[in-house]
Formats: structure tokens, C-alpha cells, sequence
């Protein structure tokens, strides 16, 4: 008689809806990349996101904009992939910046 194993498995996700209307907290961009809270504080030291103004004394009542977890993930990626610091991180996503805005600038002047 033949025996079977039968496996299963169990994924939980959560997710968080962001948006101009709701900010993002420091917890809930952590939670989102998979990051703790120190490490969304070093995001904000190296300038790689920052805190909606007026900034508050204590990080549970930081809020972002919702631009800030894409610069959060892509700071991720960098340091996933390419085993970089945040401070380069931080360099390497400035230069990918200016090189898009003077990208936009020369389409804008009709040029290649």
C-alpha cells in the first residue's frame, strides 16, 4: 500500500494602503520593507527620506510621505544586491535622480 505525505503552508501578508491622505508612520515603513525602526532612522540621517514637517521629538510620531517607501525599498534593494552602506546608497540614489531630471531636460529641449 503506498503511504503520501501532504504538505501545506500557511502565508500571512499584510498590507498598508499610503496615499497623499494618509501618511505613512515610522513603524508602518519599517514594517513595509522589512526594516526596524533604527534603520528608518539612519534612512533619515543620510537624507535618503524625510520626516513631514513639523518633525516630531520622537520617531513613533514621524510621518512620511508616501515617496518615501519607494526610496525606503530601493535603498533596500541597493543594499541587498550590491551590499552597500546608506550613505552610499543614499549617493548612488541622488545621481539616479539627477540623471532622470536631466534626462526629462533634454526631451523637454527636443534633444536624444
Amino acid at each position: 500500500m503506498a503511504s503520501y505525505t501532504i504538505t501545506t503552508h500557511t502565508v500571512t501578508t499584510s498590507s498598508t494602503a499610503i496615499g497623499g491622505a494618509r501618511p505613512l508612520a515610522a513603524s508602518e515603513l519599517a514594517h513595509a520593507v522589512g526594516a526596524e525602526i533604527d534603520w528608518v532612522v539612519q534612512l533619515v540621517e543620510v537624507g535618503i527620506v524625510e520626516v513631514e514637517a513639523p518633525v516630531p521629538a520622537r520617531t513613533d510620531d514621524w510621518r512620511f510621505h508616501s515617496a518615501a517607501l519607494q526610496h525606503a525599498l530601493e535603498a533596500r534593494r541597493l543594499e541587498r544586491d550590491f551590499g552597500v552602506g546608506l550613505d552610499a546608497a543614499a549617493l548612488i540614489l541622488d545621481l539616479q535622480h539627477e540623471v532622470r531630471r536631466l534626462k526629462a531636460v533634454l526631451a523637454a529641449q527636443g534633444r536624444p
